[in-house]
Formats: C-alpha cells, sequence, structure tokens
C-alpha cells in the first residue's frame, strides 16, 4: 500500500446541514450523481459527507448513533496561531461548536478543536515543526 489517504467520509445525520455548514466553511461541493453523497476537493484528498445510516449499511454494521468521543479528530493546520483563531471563529460563525479555545501547548504549538454540526471533532493548530507548502501541502520534514 502507497502511504497515502485519498478520502475521508464522515457519516452525517442531516446531509443538507452538513453541506451547508462545510460550504460556510468554505469547501466548494463537486457536483456527484447521488444525492446520499456530497463530495469537496481537499487538496490532494477527497473529502466526503455520506447519510451515517446510509454509511454504516454500507460498511455492514449497525448504527448506534453518536457517540461522545469517538477517538477520532481531523486536523486543519494553519500558518501562525492568527490563523488557528480565525479559522476557530468561522466555524463557530458556521454553526459549528468550540470544543476548546486555542491555546499554547505543550509540545511547542498552538491548538484548538471545534464540533461540526454532528459533533465529528476538528483540530485545529499551528504546529512550528510542520512546515506547509504555498499550495497547502503539510510536511514532516522541517
Amino acid at each position: 500500500m502507497e502511504p497515502r489517504i485519498s478520502l475521508v467520509t464522515l457519516g452525517v445525520s442531516n446531509l443538507e446541514k452538513s453541506r451547508k455548514f462545510y460550504g460556510r466553511m468554505g469547501l466548494r461541493p463537486h457536483q456527484t450523481a447521488g444525492e446520499e453523497v456530497v463530495f469537496f476537493q481537499m487538496g490532494g484528498m477527497i473529502f466526503g459527507l455520506y447519510g451515517r445510516a446510509a454509511l454504516a449499511a454500507d460498511v455492514g454494521l449497525e448504527d448506534t448513533g453518536p457517540q461522545t468521543f469517538t477517538g477520532i479528530t481531523l486536523a486543519y493546520n494553519g500558518r501562525d496561531k492568527a490563523e488557528v483563531d480565525a479559522v476557530l471563529k468561522e466555524a463557530e460563525a458556521a454553526g459549528g461548536r468550540i470544543v476548546k479555545a486555542a491555546e499554547d501547548v505543550f509540545w511547542g504549538g498552538y491548538s484548538g478543536y471545534f464540533a461540526d454540526p454532528d459533533g465529528h471533532l476538528w483540530e485545529v493548530a499551528w504546529n512550528p515543526f510542520f512546515p506547509i507548502a504555498e499550495d497547502g501541502a503539510i510536511s514532516l520534514s522541517g
């Protein structure tokens, strides 16, 4: 297997509400053939939203509903602390919930968290050890 992630899909309770939330965050949906999924191009990968019950059925598991903490977070790295603060404010204005305000963290960066309308957690961070290229690509070689 090549070292990459091609697609991240979130199961959502209300596809239209989530599409609007991520649209307010600046993501533009890509036209698809179906009404049960929405895709967004995010750099070199694709981000998808799919009805939660339909996604569980596709996997072959029972939809047990949202949990308090799933053990998974998505992350957006900013180029500086000001960008972290701006993205968190944007998420809140779009209908997200701030879970943890941004603060200086033990590993030398600056980080906070928001939850989307379904409670999916996003970390928004500035990490001085992960350089970000002009095109938004992130690298471990700093």
